[in-house]
């Protein structure tokens, strides 16, 4: 292997290990799409265990009202970091996205909560979905990551001991690791996201996703996040590159056949036979918490 490309994270840390995500609930999608999307501490509390009785050892949460809105509650994301404890030792991965330049609800929540991992976006981009049967944009919005945002959340991260997973829509969302790792703000092992399939980034294709591997510091992992029906084959294309994968009625309601799927578990479940089927296996709690640099313990 040359100099420019890193030694294969996942391979390099346990052999055949991957670590299987999963992405409960997300903030944009309800229940008129897909009835199944929890909303409750209790019901995301549940789709964490059914995520990790099928495979999943990192549960992915956005917390919302019971309504289905999005909250920022100090509270709410308490119970459900304690109903998650409660049912299951999955690594609890909690968001920080907003769409405000005012971070301090979810530095609160980083403070006070103290989730293993958060999700810390990476740079700012154009957002949309488009409809091509309507001939226009479904959405379009401006999603702002600028550094001093980055490095105010980041800074609560590494205040209250959280593990950051970088997020990047982008190849150049990517190279923004490198000067926080420069300045400090940033220590390896890194875990970097390749979100893939949101107009505005990167596009559903394994070009894409061997160039953003190829940023990757050797000794760090990555994941792909794929958006959409196009998930599967981008998760087979991660499992076959050396990287890990996440699933979840966030990203993608549909089985490889297009049938919709009634939780997360049953994703979950995909996904591992299908790591099983690439020659690969799912990873333990422990050996996701040794990858990814996290304290043995919650």
């Amino acid at each position: 292997m040359s100099d420019s490309q890193p030694a294969t994270p996942a391979l390099a840390f346990g052999g055949d290990a991957v670590i299987v995500s999963c992405a409960l609930t997300g903030v944009l999608a309800n229940r008129r799409q897909c009835p199944h999307i929890p909303y409750t501490p209790i019901e995301l509390a549940e789709e964490a265990r059914r995520a990790f009785e099928a495979g999943a050892t990192v549960a992915h949460i956005h917390a919302r009202q019971d309504d289905g809105s999005p909250s920022w509650s100090t509270d709410i994301f308490g119970r459900i970091k304690q109903e998650v404890a409660a049912r299951c030792p999955i690594v609890i991965n909690f968001s920080t996205g907003t769409l405000d330049e005012d971070t301090a609800p979810q530095e609160a929540i980083l403070r006070q909560v103290r989730p293993d991992v958060a999700a810390l976006n990476m740079g700012t981009m154009n957002y949309a979905k488009y409809s091509r049967r309507r001939k226009d944009f479904v959405f379009d919005i401006v999603f702002p990551n600028p550094i001093s945002k980055i490095k105010r959340l980041l800074a609560a991260m590494v205040d209250a001991g959280v593990h950051p997973e970088l997020e990047c829509f982008d190849t150049g969302h990517t190279a923004t690791a490198a000067p926080l790792m420069d300045m400090g703000l940033l220590r390896p092992p890194l875990e970097l996201s390749f979100i893939m399939g949101v107009l505005g980034g990167l596009p559903s294709t394994v070009s894409a996703l061997q160039l953003q591997a190829s940023q990757v510091p050797a000794g760090s992992s990555w994941q792909v996040i794929g958006i959409g029906r196009s998930q599967w084959r981008l998760v087979a294309a991660a499992l076959v590159l050396g990287g890990n994968i996440r699933v979840g009625l966030e990203d993608n309601f549909y089985l490889p056949d297009g049938t919709m799927a009634n939780s997360n578990g049953v994703l979950v479940e995909r996904a591992v036979r299908l790591t099983r089927d690439i020659g690969r296996r799912p990873a333990t709690v422990a050996e996701t918490r040794s990858m990814l640099g996290l304290r043995e313990t919650p």
